[in-house]
């Protein structure tokens, strides 16, 4: 019998990568190798060694330092797959998303048009009709969207076209996407603050994270409450006009009577709109009310004491979303769903209940 002749993990990475710009699933620029290290659980070396092995294929050719490799595909393989895939940002700051931009330069280089919507899901207030006039502008042969509410994306997944859900209220409904495991760090979150004496705590998510039905996160944070029997009211989970004018009149009503001790807030807007707020009134951070980000931002990293957030590496939506628009352009149906990990950086802005 002959002997079996098992790859090694460059080979296979190497071997992946070949089969991937074969059938037109990788074309125009290779992408870099902290990405594809990431995307395929491998270490650089793996990945560099399996790019020296592509080169000796005559695969892919260098385009000089600090730049990508240029894919050259066999004279056998089929046409990169095209579609014109829409993305529906949740709001105008995602436009600067770092991993919103390597998304859209990622499906350029595998072929695809992006089409951009002038109007964020926020700037269209989460209106359904409104929503589907957009769309409805902008021709597109599959949409990704992102944070959309249950009532967008039911109506998403009504639609003839495939759609990809980037967070948002996604539940059972028969579309891919990806989400986050926040539920199972809000619950870290909210025990640690019990832990330190904490009874009095809102938690501040727009409405759309609550009506119809809450998402999970919000659902992990009134459990734990009853876990340790702890009452709770709208009071610890408030609803507000969604305008600056209303957070704001929101926040007033909150400390009117009985503050609350700990504040978790949804998104970096609002959190630093609740600091704008504290810090007109002199209410201290940690001292008379511990703040918690349930999302992180670069802005964060400048600031002293670090802000205590739940974070993640948002550029693991990325391969999810590429492997859709692959199986899409192919003509397959995927409604696979998958969830990204996250951490608590426990900062200096939750102590002790006042």
């Amino acid at each position: 019998m002959p002997a079996v002749k098992f790859l090694t993990i460059t080979q296979q990475v190497a071997k992946h990568l070949r089969e991937e710009i074969s059938r037109g699933a990788l074309s125009g620029t290779m992408p870099g190798r902290t990405q594809l290290a990431a995307d395929m659980g491998v270490n650089h070396k793996t990945v560099d060694a399996a790019l020296h092995l592509l080169k000796d294929a005559g695969l892919i050719v260098s385009q000089g330092a600090g730049r990508s490799h240029k894919i050259i595909p066999p004279a056998d393989a089929p046409a990169a797959p095209s579609l014109r895939i829409g993305l529906i940002l949740w709001a105008p700051s995602d436009r600067l998303w770092g991993a919103m931009l390597d998304l859209q330069h990622r499906l350029s280089n595998a072929g695809h048009r992006i089409v951009l919507p002038r109007k964020t899901l926020v700037e269209l207030k989460m209106n359904v009709p409104r929503i589907a006039r957009v769309i409805e502008q902008n021709e597109a042969d599959a949409w990704v969207v992102v944070a959309g509410s249950f009532d967008v994306l039911q109506w998403f997944s009504q639609q003839k076209f495939p759609t990809f859900a980037v967070y948002g209220h996604h539940g059972r409904l028969p579309i891919a996407a990806v989400g986050t495991m926040r539920q199972e760090i809000i619950i870290k979150v909210i025990r640690r603050l019990i832990e330190l004496g904490h009874r009095r705590m809102v938690m501040l998510v727009r409405r759309q994270h609550r009506l119809p039905d809450p998402v999970t996160a919000v659902v992990a944070f009134l459990e734990i409450h009853k876990a340790h029997g702890i009452p709770t009211s709208p009071f610890n989970l408030p609803d507000w006009e969604e305008t600056p004018t209303g957070f704001q009149k929101c926040l007033a009503a909150l400390f009117q009577v009985s503050p609350p001790s700990a504040l978790i807030v949804d998104e970096p807007e609002l959190y630093v709109a609740t600091c704008h707020f504290l810090a007109r009134r002199g209410i201290r951070v940690p001292q008379d009310v511990s703040l918690v980000c349930m999302d992180d931002s670069p802005v964060f990293e400048s600031c002293v004491p670090a802000i205590s957030c739940i974070r993640m590496d948002s550029s693991k939506i990325i391969p999810p979303i590429l492997r859709w628009a692959d199986h899409v352009s192919q003509g397959q149906k995927d409604i696979q769903k998958s969830a990204i990990r996250m951490d608590i950086v426990s900062g200096g802005t939750i102590g002790p209940a006042p």
